[in-house]
């Protein structure tokens, strides 16, 4: 059998600690459960990760980037800033539907962290990762499009988090996928509004629908 590189081995420790958080909860993945899960040794989640909370970084990071991948992935050619704003939050609809235990693992990390001492950093590091995510789309949308926020990208970013985060839970509550979708209607609709002609001072912009 090939030897498994330390990449390969971090992907496939994330793999199962997905899994494991997904079916039994963040207290239940311990790193035994993980290796056991992943058909690895102990010692091989130490040549991996200094620690199960580097691991769980890891896990959050690459979340953030496949959410991050399919919203870009999803931009249209020739759309303007709502219709990529629709498409990039539609992905990620689609993404929580094929995928809702990967959402799950990720509110129940967050609470986790929140309420876990010494952990708390663990919850700021994962918003902050949805946010600057969140900001580089907003930012190559607007030059695709030519436009520019009325708002710093940072703030937009977040509520556009608030937005991903709502209908995510309530899809992951009553699994209507058209209720959300309408959510989505109303958030492109709502955050095209902050943008405006990059040609216009800020004095007398106007929105860009």
């Amino acid at each position: 059998m090939a030897r498994m590189s330390s990449t390969d081995r971090r992907v496939e420790l994330v793999h199962a600690a997905l899994r494991v958080i997904a079916a039994k909860g963040v207290a239940a993945a311990t790193t035994r459960a993980i290796v056991a899960e992943a058909g690895m040794s102990l010692a091989s989640f130490h040549y991996a990760f200094t620690s199960r909370d580097e691991m769980m970084r890891e896990l959050i990071a690459y979340v953030v980037e496949n959410e991050t991948v399919a919203a870009v992935d999803s931009i249209p050619a020739g759309g303007d800033i709502r219709s990529i704003i629709e498409e990039a939050m539609r992905a990620y609809l689609k993404l929580l539907i094929d995928n809702p235990g990967h959402e799950q693992v990720m509110f129940e990390l967050m609470h986790y962290a929140v309420r876990t001492p010494g952990l708390e950093a663990l919850a700021t590091e994962q918003y902050e990762r949805y946010r600057a995510a969140v900001s580089e789309l907003l930012e190559g949308a607007a030059t695709l499009t030519g436009v520019t926020w009325s708002m710093p990208v940072n703030e937009i970013a977040r509520i556009v988090v608030t937005y991903t985060d709502g209908f995510s839970l309530a899809w992951l509550s009553d699994r209507d996928d058209a209720a959300a979708e309408r959510v989505i209607v109303f958030a492109a609709e709502s955050l095209s509004r902050l943008a405006v002609s990059a040609t216009q001072t800020s004095d007398s912009a106007t929105p860009v629908r």
